[in-house]
């Protein structure tokens, strides 16, 4: 029985990995389920903090309150060092990030029956782009916020090599894998040769070819499917009665996870509210005017992501925005959708001829591409990536337990 756990800390889910002799890895986090949604809820009514599927059911309900997702967002980033408001008091993001990982903490020992103080974190190829220094204070900044809630030995992996431990322990010959871990807010690459005999060693150093990634996810997807689809009706792309176009500010705030709250701010209230007097389609204002007034732009968010998951295996599906107002049937096409992602795809395949010309590897000896994350669902992103290794076998992993079980195994090589 393993001493230490794996902690897989997602920008939109998190789970916690343990390993038992003839027991799952994965720990139950919510009403038995292993994942929880990385999301909290500050209820105002009731004055309680809920957090995963609880917190979203209470937003998406009416509660009154403020809801916070995509908090792996913020590290490495310059806002880590601010913080909020929430419920009329000041609460530091270092605090909220302490008070999630802190209940994943909590729920993963309850399931367990037992205290971790031990843990291997998973973490992406890179936090930050083109910055070694804030990345590297990404990595330290999410150590400082684990020890204030109580694990004292922390050792960090990378995400796509997680995956790839998990992967190794299914297969029965070597093989050259490329792990595709597309994730909520990075998609992150490994090329590592993997078999059973090579699970065995402590240290895996020379089996690791190249590790690569870029800071592009779900939630990037979930940003221009709204962008070109759903902000429209918001009056993104409008123009003013003197012919200028409608800031673009305040639909990417309302796109982006993590600045959705920038838009219930009482300054931008009051410049929306002299816009809509000066807009030529003062319908399409009014109809934002009144989403933010509801403070419904998480509720939008998940209805932009709810279509990207749908045209996942749909070439047209119909969403419903029956909070707006009035209601819009809105039907999304996935050639449109494309389109709008195409430049993030450009640069995720960017990504992966760099880490095969790195690693000095042809495409054609790659035996198996492994896709892990919620994120490789996307069918673009899946197809332009596997084309770039036609040979392969293309295998799915658990989409959202992969990471958590391979950080696990890490933790029984790091710890015990």
């Amino acid at each position: 029985m393993a001493i230490a756990c794996g902690v897989d800390f997602g920008t939109s889910n998190s789970t916690v990995g343990w390993v038992r002799p003839g027991h799952p890895v994965m720990l139950g986090l919510e009403d038995g389920k292993t994942t929880l949604p990385s999301v909290v809820f500050f209820n105002a009514e009731d004055e309680e903090v809920t957090f995963g599927r609880a917190a979203l059911a209470e937003y998406l309900a009416g509660y009154e309150g403020r809801l916070m997702r995509s908090m792996k967002s913020l590290l490495g980033t310059s806002l880590i060092d601010g913080q909020t408001e929430v419920g009329g008091r000041a609460l530091p993001f270092r605090a909220l990030l302490a008070q999630f990982i802190g209940e994943v903490k909590r729920r993963a020992e309850q399931s367990a029956g037992r205290q971790f103080t031990s843990a291997v974190f998973g973490r992406p190829v890179h936090f930050i782009d083109d910055s070694k220094e804030n990345d590297q204070l990404a990595e330290d900044t999410l150590a400082e916020v684990a020890r204030s809630v109580g694990f004292k030995d922390i050792a960090f992996q990378f995400e796509p090599i997680a995956a790839a431990f998990d992967y190794e322990s299914q297969i029965t010959r070597e093989e050259l894998v490329l792990i595709a871990d597309i994730g909520g807010g990075t998609s992150d690459f490994s090329l590592v040769r993997l078999s059973p005999e090579r699970a065995n060693k402590s240290e895996r150093r020379d089996d690791i070819l190249a590790n690569g990634g870029v800071h592009i996810g779900g939630t990037d997807f979930d940003k221009y499917l709204s962008l070109s689809s759903v902000m429209p009706l918001l009056g993104y792309g409008s123009r003013l009665r003197n012919n200028s176009e409608v800031p673009s500010s305040y639909f990417f705030n309302l796109a982006t996870w993590h600045t959705i709250n920038q838009a219930y701010t009482k300054k931008m209230w009051t410049q929306l509210s002299d816009l809509l007097r000066d807009s030529a389609e003062q319908e399409k204002l009014g109809r934002l005017q009144k989403l933010i007034d509801q403070r419904a732009g998480h509720w939008l968010a998940m209805k932009a992501e709810e279509g990207k998951i749908a045209l996942s295996d749909a070439v047209k599906v119909q969403l419903e925005l029956d909070r707006l107002s009035p209601p819009v049937t809105l039907e999304l096409d996935r050639a449109q959708f494309d389109d709008a992602i195409g430049h993030l795809v450009g640069s995720v395949e960017n990504t992966v001829l760099s880490l095969l010309r790195d690693a000095g590897v042809a495409p054609a000896d790659v035996d198996t591409v492994f896709f892990t994350g919620g994120s490789s669902g996307v069918r673009m992103l899946r197809e332009r990536i596997g084309a770039l290794v036609p040979s392969a076998r293309k295998v799915e992993g658990d989409l959202f337990g992969s990471i958590g079980a391979g950080l696990a195994l890490d933790a029984v090589r790091k710890f015990g």
